[in-house]
């Protein structure tokens, strides 16, 4: 773990504390333990998981710097990725996380319970009919997702839960210029605009990565997001 603190302040000027490392070593043994049962990430050795998953979290901070989000959710959070990391870093945070697979829901229950976190609310659900439900439609001030879907179809998921003036972060591997720029009509139609691509380098880790940043301008119109399965059939 002295190594991750080394990295994380060194790469992205994070102070990871004596609580904030228990908490993440809980979180590795918990996930390691669960991967074995339930087959939750394809990442299995401990090098990896601190590089790929808690690293490559803490990499979001480089979108908002010193001004975190107050309300955030965390779409397609499969063990808790991005936003368990963030929230650990950011107790203050009010952190929705949605995950559409049953087991990984319970193991997010598990773990915030397990580091006893508080102000985290876990939802069984796909991100469409969130995007429809009043208590989170532009109900954050940011939206996040990793490795969920191509951009086209992942402002779809987002932004209907943004509020405007908040912020989607995507993160993206090498793709992500590529469909940042194919992504923007479809963007425009739902109150998004492309701000800008952050590059991310991780330790032992060769692709291009990024951060893909879509400020909301307007309104998201009513009837986005389209019914669940809509979005990757036909993407705006």
């Amino acid at each position: 773990m002295e190594n991750l603190a080394r990295e994380a302040l060194s790469l992205f000027n994070i102070h990871l504390t004596g609580r904030h490392l228990l908490a993440l070593t809980t979180y590795e043994r918990e996930l390691l333990e669960w991967n074995q049962k339930f087959n939750l990430t394809a990442i299995r050795d401990v090098e990896s998981i601190r590089v790929k998953h808690f690293l490559d979290s803490f990499s979001c901070v480089q979108a908002w710097k010193a001004n975190p989000p107050q309300r955030l959710v965390d779409v397609g959070t499969g063990a808790g990725f991005p936003g368990i990391p963030l929230k650990i870093l950011y107790p203050a945070m009010q952190l929705t996380l949605v995950e559409s697979v049953g087991k990984k829901v319970k193991f997010c229950q598990h773990i915030v319970e397990a580091l006893g976190l508080e102000n985290v609310t876990v939802v069984h659900a796909r991100a469409e009919d969130l995007g429809q439900k009043p208590e989170h439609r532009e109900g954050y001030d940011w939206a996040v997702a990793r490795a969920v879907a191509n951009l086209n179809v992942l402002g779809e998921y987002l932004l209907p839960l943004v509020k405007v003036g908040g912020t989607v972060l995507a993160q993206k591997g090498e793709s992500g210029p590529a469909e940042a720029q194919s992504a923007e009509k479809a963007m425009k139609l739902l109150g998004g605009k492309l701000r800008k691509l952050i590059p991310v380098n991780l330790p032992g880790v060769a692709d291009d990565r990024y951060l893909v940043l879509v400020d909301k301008v307007a309104a998201t119109p009513p009837k986005y997001p389209r019914p669940a399965g809509m979005a990757t059939k036909t993407p705006l």
